[in-house]
């Protein structure tokens, strides 16, 4: 799928990716985040870049011109280079392999980075530059290019154009096919395996993205396939014709296809001799999966997966100039390389099953016979390799080796013919590792509903493949090559002789073609050339003109190791994100963003919850097969409380429903498990019909051998069960056998996800460590469809025969047994120890347990038998919304095991979508028309379209240049404040400082006696104010001190305000004095006028005697409707001051909007406002005042008014 590149420079760059629907926009943050917590002492900030993903209905796409290279296959994500952000984007690629039918893979050809915030760069993407080549103009053209700088990611440009990355847009190419769903052409960018998704550290912001939205967006931007997850190694696939078919009968006369999928881990990634061997966490250097798949048009598909990788411990190898003298130094003791030793083939484990080690390193050469020395040593010490119990059976190992010296067994006459000698020395490991295949089979709907009895044709697994080959040499490239390819040859005969098939000559050639091309591959991404003896891997023999080649590359690995490695190392370090001091994209989306915390806040408008009720009950049967006949209501239908009565779901789980005899450990009778799921059902039928209760429905049941487990629920919830999925978890034989394991059963109950599993673990009183490797091996490997884990569920609920003993003696566990000592049973209890050591259920929970141990009784007694008593059936919960009720024994006695009960509440959470879709279209919609449209016109910074989050609650957001707290959607913030009772105003000695302690009330009453009387400025015809005093004259432009002082609160409201500010001690102390609780100061006798004359002085004049500073004291607001800003005075020092008795002062001015303090000066108390253009006051227009209101009031300054 093609998409569509555009670029807008101006007037804010953003680069556009566009499929035929949707877009992706980018464009680079003005600023800044924070430092880097996570990168203890870098104090660099993070890079921002904000994204919007949109319909492109919604976008102005002239906005964003063509570029002449504008068609590109997808993004590989972002990346800061030297304080710029780059987008890289696949400018070309080509497709190399179908694995099945709507699985395709591409090869990527070209990459392009775009800077985000800079345009040096362009010239490398405009295409009319430089087209044609100097070879073909003359020796002396030239191209200004060569004087330009290189592009800062142009060595990532040469390693991703390298043709040794790969993607696939329709389907999981970073998982095997044994772990990825079985239907052809899905895709879960959730599922992912990062150890070999080499892009992870530039994708990671836009997969982050991606979380954050929606369900309808994320698919729509799943579709659009822009995001693209490349891995590194080789893919191809062949066809094979018909006539080469090694499978006939069978639509022979189509052709099938053989693919080959090399994938190369990016944990420990580097080149020949800068990384080797291990690090801490187990990784290797040069890990490999290869995985071998043989697709047959019956809809037959064959896989096979080994591994290579270097030596798992700490050792390094420096280059040299001689072919051979390269010294091998081991770095670390062994008791230091065994921690890391056990984690790597711990992950393996855990990931294939069991682990066969082929290590092809000399017994004899100097060097590596260090290593192979070391080697098994650590394997001898690992806990994988000690034999399972397997309750009697023969044991078998996890960890299994083969020594193979290479150049000892090809030193002879036969030459790299002889390495066929390795198949005599694992063919019955590989027998037992068997392989993967699935077939398209008829399957039936059993459960209830719409579709029940519906026949259809599913991909379903006929067999899996149990272990993996591990091989390994010095570099893991030419010898394991070689012999990954004879063993990728047996696992596919082994297929077809049991298809009855045969491989001709030319099916062989072309197998062994493609994996002498992988072999070159590999060689070339990690030694710099192609892999030696690649001629006989190719044709079957060593030639003349191989030997030379083999020569030529041999040399060239000199040059290339010594002189270019550490470049192409760091290189690769940047791509993955490794350099010091590198910091990642901070990827913002604001609208999304903010509309995803809305909906967090405002869950409860779309979300409404429930309590239902589970019941879970557990068994081990001990394979008594006509004992299901007998009454099961005391352990399935309890004596419980009415309210817990009649539960919406009941899941029962069973062990040991047949003989775990060595005939049965290696397939399933479903016979038992339908005569279990018919008396279960009739149990708790039976059950509710007593109780008038509706009847219970099968929903979904399984098993593995003796385990079983099944789900039944109400009929009338039935329809609130969604998504139900069933798997299986083999433990016992590493993974072969059945005897252990765990069945699972997930399902969606309204909008909670679900997961009951009963599990059955290894037995035997110190094996606590191999019931914890049975866990950790269920938890990690057993999947739902898409990939769904275990833990991706909000309810988890194990019950089963988990084994776990008492650890203490016989005696004693007896004794506390007689005397019901069970806190000190549970103390020493080992599920309790290892759940507290966090070495298995690791946040689990189980309730008290207050019933004896259910395990080991005599058949039909309530007496324990010779084993030591313990309490092996258990059951644990995980997930916030349950809470256990019960947790009980039944006394049923046919088996040595006690049956165990629980009962639980759970919260089901139930979303209505429509009402969910409504609200964040009206919170976008809303935040769109406050912050503006990131994807249109304009700049700015992300803080101003996000704003910044309040810093505390209750408080509002910090302010943007777009967004401010006290404006509203553009309008004045109103504000709520009112006076507790009438006759109350605010205390102006209250320190202006909310947060600084005061004793001062924020409340004080003003006396009766000072309260103004009123006044009303009414202008004459003429515009002249007229004062309510008649013994006072107003002047145009004046306002005597008797008129403010009877101005009224109401009068006083409508006025917008305007200050000035004294800083006169006397005239201060004298306003302080005049907020108290004591008398209004007298008005004068005569009154005062305050005449602005000129632009730099204020004259205060009065035509009678002042009696104190107190008549100066009153705060004056004059705030003129015309006039839009202010200005402020201040008064001159006390020195300068002329006396009272004096009938003018006169004070100098400031300029306009400018305010200066003088030193020393007390605190002062705001007197006047003055216009902004003092101009206007000095060309001594009467018109001045004519259009204002005026006013004064005895508290400090007026509460924000809102005005539209």
């Amino acid at each position: 799928m093609s998409l569509q590149l555009r670029l807008r420079a101006h007037p804010e760059r953003a680069i556009l990716l566009a499929s035929e629907s949707h877009a992706l926009v980018f464009r680079r943050s003005n600023s800044s985040t924070v430092a880097d917590l996570s990168a203890p002492g870098q104090s660099a900030p993070h890079y921002k870049c904000m994204v919007e993903f949109a319909s492109l209905s919604t976008i102005n796409l002239e906005e964003f011109p063509i570029l002449p290279l504008s068609t590109i296959q997808g993004a590989l994500g972002l990346i800061n280079i030297k304080n710029d952000v780059y987008l890289c984007v696949i400018s070309g690629a080509v497709r190399v392999a179908t694995v099945r039918p709507g699985e395709t893979v591409q090869r990527i050809l070209s990459v392009d980075f775009y800077c985000l915030n800079r345009d040096d760069f362009d010239y490398e993407q405009q295409g009319e530059i430089n087209q044609h080549s100097a070879e073909n103009i003359n020796t002396y053209s030239y191209d200004f290019r060569d004087s330009l700088p290189d592009h800062p990611c142009h060595e990532l440009k040469k390693i991703l154009g390298g043709g040794t990355f790969y993607y696939s847009v329709n389907f999981d190419l970073t998982n095997r096919l044994q772990n990825r769903s079985l239907k052809e052409s899905t895709f879960d960018i959730d599922s992912l395996d990062e150890d070999f998704l080499w892009n992870s550290y530039m994708i990671d912001p836009l997969t982050r993205f991606r979380s954050r939205l929606g369900g309808k967006e994320r698919k729509a931007l799943d579709q659009t396939r822009i995001l693209t997850f490349a891995i590194r190694g080789y893919v191809l696939t062949i066809t094979v014709p018909a006539s080469s078919s090694p499978i006939r009968g069978i639509r022979s006369n189509l052709p099938s296809t053989l693919t080959l999928i090399s994938r190369l881990s990016c944990r420990r990634a580097g080149t020949r001799f800068n990384a080797r061997g291990t690090d801490d966490d187990g990784n290797v250097a040069n890990f490999v999966e290869t995985e071998t798949v043989y697709w047959h048009p019956a809809n037959l598909c064959f896989s096979y997966t080994q591994v290579r990788g270097s030596v798992p411990m700490f050792w390094e190898q420096a280059p040299g100039i001689i072919p051979g003298q390269q010294k091998i130094q081991i770095t670390r003791s062994r008791e230091a390389t065994q921690p890391a030793f056990d984690k790597h083939f711990e992950h393996l484990a855990l990931k294939y099953g069991r682990v066969h080690i082929l290590n092809l390193l000399s017994e004899s050469k100097p060097g590596e016979i260090e290593l192979t020395t070391r080697y098994k040593r650590h394997i001898a010490l690992s806990p994988l390799n000690q034999a399972a119990d397997l309750e009697g059976l023969a044991g078998q190992q996890l960890l299994q080796h083969s020594q193979f010296d290479f150049h000892a067994e090809t030193k002879g006459p036969g030459g790299y013919e002889a390495a066929i000698g390795v198949k005599k020395l694992i063919h019955q490991c590989a027998e037992g590792f068997a392989y993967f295949l699935c077939d398209e089979v008829e399957s039936r709907i059993l459960y209830q509903g719409p579709d029940s009895g519906t026949v259809t044709t599913w991909p379903t697994a006929i067999r899996e493949q149990a272990g993996v080959f591990r091989t390994n040499c010095l570099d893991c490239l030419d010898r394991t090559n070689l012999i990954q390819n004879i063993i990728s040859q047996m696992a596919l005969e082994s297929f077809f002789d049991h298809r009855n098939g045969h491989a001709t000559t030319d099916f062989w050639m072309r197998h062994s073609s493609v994996w002498a091309d992988n072999g070159d591959a590999l060689s070339k991404i990690y030694a710099g050339t192609g892999a030696l003896k690649s001629s006989f891997t190719r044709h079957g023999k060593m030639s003349l003109a191989g030997a030379i080649a083999d020569a030529r590359k041999s040399a060239a690995r000199i040059y290339i190791n010594n002189f270019a490695d550490k470049g192409r190392q760091n290189t690769i370090d940047m791509l993955l994100g490794r350099l010091i001091n590198q910091l990642p994209v901070h990827l913002c989306d604001p609208i999304n963003d903010y509309v995803t915390a809305e909906l967090k806040r405002r869950m409860n408008e779309y979300t409404t919850t429930e309590d239902i009720l589970i019941f879970v009950g557990t068994f081990n049967v001990n394979g008594r097969r006509g004992d299901r006949k007998e009454d099961l209501s005391a352990w399935l239908c309890p004596e419980l409380r009415l309210s817990q009565q009649n539960p919406e779901i009941v899941a029962v789980g069973f062990q040991e429903i047949v003989e775990l005899s060595p005939q049965q450990i290696m397939s399933t009778d479903p016979v038992e498990l339908q005569a279990w799921e018919k008396a279960v059902g009739a149990t708790l039928n039976e059950n509710a019909r007593k109780n008038s209760s509706e009847e219970y429905v099968l929903v979904r049941s399984g098993q593995l051998v003796g385990a079983a487990l099944m789900i039944f629920v109400k009929s009338r919830v039935l329809n609130r069960i969604k998504n139900v999925e069933g798997g299986v978890k083999k433990t016992g034989l590493s993974g072969i056998a059945g005897n252990k394991g765990a069945v699972a059963v997930r399902f969606d109950y309204a909008n909670t996800p679900m997961c009951f599993l009963t599990a059955h673990l290894a037995a035997g009183f110190a094996n606590y460590e191999e019931r914890n490797r049975d866990y950790h091996t269920i938890t990690h490997g057993l999947r739902f469809q898409r990939n769904r884990r275990i833990k991706d569920h909000d309810t988890i609920i194990w019950l089963g025969d988990f084994n776990y003993r008492i650890g203490l003696s016989d005696e004693k566990v007896r004794w506390l047994v007689s005397v019901g000592d069970l806190e000190t049973l549970y103390q020493n209890d080992q599920l309790n120890l290892q759940m507290v050591a966090g070495q298995a259920f690791k946040h689990y929970s189980e309730a008290r347990i207050t019933f004896m141990p259910t395990y080991k009784y005599n058949n039909g007694t309530d007496d324990y038998d010779t084993s030591i008593p313990a309490w092996c059936d258990r059951v644990l919960r995980k997930g916030n919304n349950l809470r256990q009720i019960d947790y009980a024994t039944a006394p049923l006695r046919f088996s040595d095991h006690r049956p165990v009960y629980a009962t639980f509440q759970c919260t089901i959470s139930n979303i209505d979508e429509s009402l969910r879709e409504n609200l964040v279209h009206a919170i976008s919609k809303q935040r769109k028309q406050n912050i503006g449209d990131s994807v249109g016109g304009g700049g700015g910074d992300d803080e101003e379209l996000t704003g910044y989050k309040p810093i505390a609650p209750g408080l509002p957001p910090a302010s943007s240049d777009r967004y401010k707290w006290w404006l509203d959607s553009g309008l004045r913030a109103q504000s709520d404040i009112r006076q507790p009772k009438t006759g109350l105003i605010m205390n102006h000695q209250r320190i202006s400082n909310p947060f600084t302690p005061s004793s001062e009330p924020d409340w004080v009453m003003l006396p009766k006696s000072s309260v103004p009387q009123g006044l009303m400025n009414k202008k004459s015809e003429t515009g002249t104010a007229q004062s309510v005093n008649p013994n006072v004259t107003a002047k145009p432009g004046n306002l005597t001190i008797a008129e403010v002082a009877h101005a009224s609160n109401r009068e006083l409201s409508n006025m917008p305000e305007q200050q000035i500010e004294t800083q006169n001690p006397e005239v201060a102390a004298a306003s302080a004095s005049s907020f108290t609780r004591g008398p209004a100061p007298p008005i004068p006798r005569k009154p005062i006028e305050f005449v602005i004359f000129n632009e730099r002085n204020l004259e205060l004049s009065s035509s009678g005697k002042l009696d104190s500073a107190a008549d100066l004291s009153v705060q004056l607001h004059v705030i003129g409707s015309t006039l839009k800003h202010q200005s402020s005075i201040n008064a001159l020092p006390p020195s300068d001051k002329p006396p009272l008795a004096s009938n003018q002062w006169t004070i100098p001015c400031l300029s306009a909007t400018s305010s200066v303090r003088l030193p020393d000066q007390p605190q002062a108390s705001p007197i006047l406002a003055l216009p902004k253009n003092p101009a206007q006051a000095s060309s001594g227009s009467s018109g001045l005042l004519d259009d204002d209101i005026v006013g004064a009031q005895y508290f400090p300054s007026l509460q924000p008014i809102r005005r539209s």
